[in-house]
């Protein structure tokens, strides 16, 4: 399963270079240079996990964390160079998960942000093993097969990787095939929050769907757009 990552560092060759280590351990990793730029790109990418840098242009990874954690639900990790306890205490109190030094070795690194990332899905009660059962059934629309309990997506034979929050909302798309989902539900669905008439991220999240699933961008017939309505699932756009 891939995850995808915001690193909001302005330093580019060691954004670079640990982006691609990341990225050769199942982790997606998108860039911000710019701190006063950086909530607007975790909004749109919908990551998994952000990591940010204390210094930054703009505005500072404390602040940032201080104004990101209310509004969003995965790990914040502080990835600085900056060795104080008084920084360590100030971002875990300001609601970051870890806070990791770069001198950390690369290994060690992925290890604690793979251990981040398994706390994003709690087990589900034991009272709930037959909603689980149901929930653990695979969902087959054609060439289209979706896995919930491997969290597997395998599109005409071709397994498609994608983030986790990608997977949750094809799921949830496909769980109401043929039905129109309005940005509302999907919101509410995805991060617990209610649709405010200007947030974009769900339009950017179907849109990265479809080019990962070979949707037609101009004509979608996989994941349509309903005028003034929504977004539905095809149940033929599969075959």
């Amino acid at each position: 399963m891939t995850h995808r990552i915001v690193f909001v560092e302005d330093d580019a060759d060691l954004a670079e270079l640990i982006s691609d280590f990341l990225s050769r351990h199942e982790m997606e990793v998108v860039v911000e240079p710019r701190g006063d730029a950086a909530l607007d790109t975790i909004a749109r990418e919908a990551p998994d996990m952000v990591l940010l840098d204390i210094m930054l242009p703009g505005k500072d990874g404390l602040s940032i964390c201080r104004e990101l954690r209310p509004k969003f639900d995965g790990p914040i990790i502080m990835l600085t160079s900056l060795d104080s306890d008084m920084n360590q205490i100030l971002g875990l109190e300001l609601g970051a998960n870890d806070y990791i030094l770069k001198t950390t070795p690369p290994s060690v690194l992925v290890a604690r942000l793979r251990a981040q990332l398994r706390n994003l899905r709690p087990a589900q009660p034991a009272a709930d093993a037959q909603q689980a059962s149901k929930a653990s059934r695979k969902a087959v629309f054609g060439q289209l097969s979706i896995d919930p309990v491997s969290r597997d997506v395998v599109l005409e034979g071709e397994k498609i990787p994608l983030s986790t929050s990608d997977f949750d909302l094809l799921w949830l798309l496909a769980s109401h095939a043929g039905e129109t989902l309005n940005r509302d539900v999907l919101l509410k669905e995805m991060r617990g929050v209610s649709y405010d008439g200007l947030d974009r991220s769900i339009d950017v999240a179907i849109s990265r769907l479809r080019k990962k699933l070979g949707d037609n961008p101009s004509e979608p017939f996989r994941i349509k757009t309903v005028r003034n309505r929504g977004y539905l699932f095809s149940l033929s756009g599969w075959e």
